[in-house]
C-alpha cells in the first residue's frame, strides 16, 4: 500500500552513491500518495540523511537533480518540498496520457505477443465487482500496473519515456480517485473489455476503449477533485 509519507530504506556505501540516493529518493516520492490531503510534502534534509544512512553531499546532489526534473522545489531558507501539480496541469497530463496510452494500445495489437497480452489477465481476472471492497489496496496497485503494462506492450520507447515523465502524478491521482463514485467497479469492466480488444487484435477498438477509459478519469477530476 502506498503511503502519504516517505518510506525510506538505508543505502549502502558505493561509488555510485549519488545515483543510488537519487534512485531511492525518486522511488520513495513516486510511491507516496502525494495528492492525499494529509500528504507530508516537506522534506527534511537532515532526517533524510539519517534515514538513508548517507552524508549530505550525495543527498543534496540527488535533490538538485530531482529539482531539475520538477519533482521537488528547493526554497532557500524555507525548505525542500515535493511538487504537486495544479488541477489545470493534472487535467492536461491526463489528456496527454490518454493520447499516448491509446496509441500504445493500438501498437500493442500489432507487435505484442499473445503471451504478453494474455499476461494482462493477471491484473484483471483476479478481481470481481462483488469482492472489490475486500481488496481495495490490491486493486489500486493492479490498476496502476495495468496501464503501465499497456505502455510497455506497445514496444515504443518514446511513448514509454514521455509517459514516464507523467507517471508519478497520473499514478497518484488514479490512486486518490479510484474508489470514488464507483470508479473502481467501472474500471474492472473497462479493463476486461480492453484486454478482449487487444486479444482480438482490434486496433481501432482497443485504442478507443483506452482513450475513453482515461478521459473518464479526466472528467472525474475536473468535476469532483479539489486540489490546493
Amino acid at each position: 500500500m502506498a503511503s502519504a509519507r516517505l518510506d525510506i530504506q538505508p543505502i549502502e556505501e558505493s561509488p555510485s552513491l549519488k545515483s543510488r540516493t537519487y534512485d531511492a529518493l525518486k522511488a520513495a516520492i513516486g510511491a507516496m500518495k502525494i495528492y492525499d490531503q494529509d500528504a507530508e510534502l516537506r522534506l527534511d534534509e537532515r532526517a533524510l540523511s539519517l534515514q538513508f544512512g548517507v552524508s549530505r553531499t550525495p543527498l543534496r546532489e540527488a535533490l538538485a537533480q530531482l529539482e531539475q526534473e520538477g519533482l521537488v522545489r528547493i526554497a532557500p531558507r524555507r525548505g525542500i518540498y515535493i511538487v504537486r501539480k495544479t488541477k489545470a496541469e493534472i487535467l492536461e497530463m491526463i489528456t496527454v496520457w490518454a493520447a499516448l496510452e491509446s496509441m500504445a494500445a493500438r501498437l500493442a495489437t500489432q507487435v505484442a505477443t499473445d503471451a504478453d497480452i494474455s499476461s494482462l489477465h493477471n491484473l484483471v481476472d483476479t478481481f470481481s465487482s462483488a469482492a472489490l471492497g475486500e481488496h481495495m489496496d490490491e486493486y489500486s496497485d493492479a490498476n496502476i500496473r495495468f496501464h503501465a503494462a499497456i505502455i510497455n506492450l506497445s514496444g515504443c520507447k518514446l511513448i514509454a519515456d514521455i509517459t514516464n515523465g507523467l507517471f508519478m502524478h497520473v499514478r497518484a491521482i488514479r490512486q486518490r480517485t479510484i474508489f470514488e463514485r464507483d470508479r473502481a467497479r467501472r474500471s474492472i469492466v473497462d479493463h476486461k473489455e480492453i484486454v478482449e480488444a487487444l486479444e482480438a487484435r482490434n486496433a481501432e477498438r482497443a485504442e478507443r476503449l483506452v482513450r475513453e477509459h482515461t478521459l473518464r478519469l479526466r472528467d472525474h477530476v475536473e468535476q469532483f477533485v479539489q486540489l490546493d
